[in-house]
């Protein structure tokens, strides 16, 4: 394992991203040629300048770009949507609308789509909204901040804002919800478990509005609208 590591870096960094590219061209066939998709790439590697991911940085950047390529696709009628799709903004994606989207994908499964962006994201995740997750059992250690892009607000039936105020984009006709959720950014684990465990329970509300889960026996409160 260590010698095909090894072996990797070894590869100069645009031949592993023209393989990314082509590799996304695969995915995307009679959709999105590999020009197409190699663009997306390279506007996503801008971004990751500022972050140290040299020996990854092509990885994060498929991984980005296939979101944005397949909300594009799915907007544009090329592919269908099969799940609803959630997508949670903040101010800098590091630390509420991680989190959001970590529990929407653990709880909702392949019941439902989920995406993650900020106004002005971080260079990192929050290492406290980390650790307040895998207490739960919930990875976010490979998680990255990501910019809201419009092709991933397009495509969400559900967009989530926490805090960004008018720096989150506003499109005529979406289902936008508003979570007063306080920021964890420098705060300790103890606030952060209590600001978890809310998003958590506004996370499942939502996703029984959608009927992604089933309402909990004896709920009184079924129908009431997330806030």
């Amino acid at each position: 394992m260590r010698s095909d590591f090894s072996a990797e870096r070894n590869v100069p960094m645009e031949t592993r991203i023209w393989r990314e590219a082509h590799s996304l061209a695969d995915e995307f066939a009679g959709i999105f040629n590999v020009e197409t998709v190699y663009r997306y790439m390279q506007e996503t590697l801008d971004w990751l300048q500022t972050v140290r991911l040299t020996d990854y940085i092509h990885i994060f950047a498929g991984r980005f770009a296939r979101e944005r390529l397949k909300a594009l696709a799915q907007t544009e009628g090329y592919l269908t949507k099969e799940v609803p799709i959630i997508l949670y903004l903040c101010t800098h994606n590091a630390g509420r609308s991680q989190m959001a989207a970590a529990f929407t994908a653990h709880l909702g499964r392949d019941r439902v789509s989920v995406m993650s962006a900020g106004s002005t994201p971080a260079k990192e995740v929050n290492a406290v909204a980390v650790q307040a997750m895998e207490e739960l059992g919930i990875d976010m250690s490979q998680e990255l901040p990501k910019p809201v892009t419009d092709e991933v607000v397009e495509a969400a039936d559900v967009v989530v804002t926490m805090g960004c105020g008018d720096a989150c984009p506003v499109y005529p006709g979406k289902r936008y919800l508003d979570w007063d959720v306080s920021d964890p950014a420098g705060q300790p684990i103890e606030v952060v478990r209590q600001i978890r465990d809310s998003i958590r329970g506004r996370v499942e509300k939502l996703l029984v509005e959608l009927g992604v889960l089933n309402p909990p026996i004896g709920d009184s409160h079924r129908n009431s609208p997330s806030s």
